[in-house]
């Protein structure tokens, strides 16, 4: 471990922690969500076997479980290299990619990109369990402003991630009202006002084919691009952006 201490383990091997930059904290560059195909209804098992064109994308914006080429994110590796590029040259420096043991993890894919981009990927571990998750743990999403600040004040790290993500339809849960990027937005300035600055994180999540650019979806860049200058304007200061997206993920990252 000493010879770890004071690094980050990225899939090139070791770095020094001031080289990530921006660092966005979960997401997926090659991975099959198939555990979590969602049948859909015999009315819709047509359009659920087509291939992923214009006509058929917002039903797959409202459905992304029930299309299986959706669900096959490794088959886009080329268009996940060229948003890659994009979230370099938009300032981008670091990602951790979160695909587990089960969602068909692929670190030579990972440090074949990492290569080719210059960006820094570190990989997660550890094994996808979702049929130890009961409806219970599903919905523990915290709205409560007054539960989100109990849980800050345990001293853990705050991750909003699905940013991009505006579903008004959960396919797994349909009680649950899925926040938009306007209210994930509000979440972490009040936690920026209540002085836990120092223990946000963001991501986008993307484990689906219809979030990249290449299906007209957000992509890899859309925090850079679009969340934080709406956070600038919403009063949050660069400094504070500059400990979440560099700051916070540089701590959460390096060995002690």
């Amino acid at each position: 471990m000493s010879s770890l201490s004071g690094k980050v383990q990225t899939v090139l091997g070791h770095v020094e922690p001031g080289t990530l930059g921006r660092t966005l904290t979960h997401e997926h560059l090659t991975m099959t969500f198939d555990c979590c195909y969602y049948p859909p209804p015999p009315s819709h098992e047509v359009i659920s076997k087509e291939p992923i064109i214009m006509k058929n994308l917002f039903w797959i914006q409202k459905n992304p479980y029930s299309h299986k080429e959706n669900l096959q994110l490794n088959q886009e590796t080329e268009a996940v290299k060229e948003e890659l590029l994009d979230f370099k040259a938009k300032g981008g420096g670091a990602l951790v990619e979160n695909t587990t043991t089960g969602l068909s993890r692929d670190v030579r894919t990972l440090k074949r990109l990492s290569e080719e981009t210059g960006v820094h990927i570190i990989a997660g571990a550890g094994f996808y369990v979702d049929a130890t998750h009961s409806s219970e743990t599903r919905a523990m999403t915290i709205l409560d402003k007054k539960e989100l600040l109990e849980f800050a004040q345990l001293g853990c790290y705050l991750e909003y991630d699905l940013f991009g993500t505006e579903l008004f339809h959960y396919q797994f849960n349909p009680d649950i009202d899925m926040p938009n990027d306007n209210k994930r937005i509000k979440r972490v300035r009040l936690l920026v006002d209540e002085g836990y600055e120092d223990r946000i994180l963001m991501a986008h999540d993307i484990h689906t084919k219809n979030r990249l650019t290449k299906y007209g979806g957000h992509g890899y860049s859309h925090i850079l691009t679009n969340i934080v200058p709406k956070m600038l304007l919403r009063g949050i200061t660069e400094g504070a952006l500059d400990k979440i997206l560099i700051e916070n993920p540089k701590q959460w990252l390096t060995f002690k």
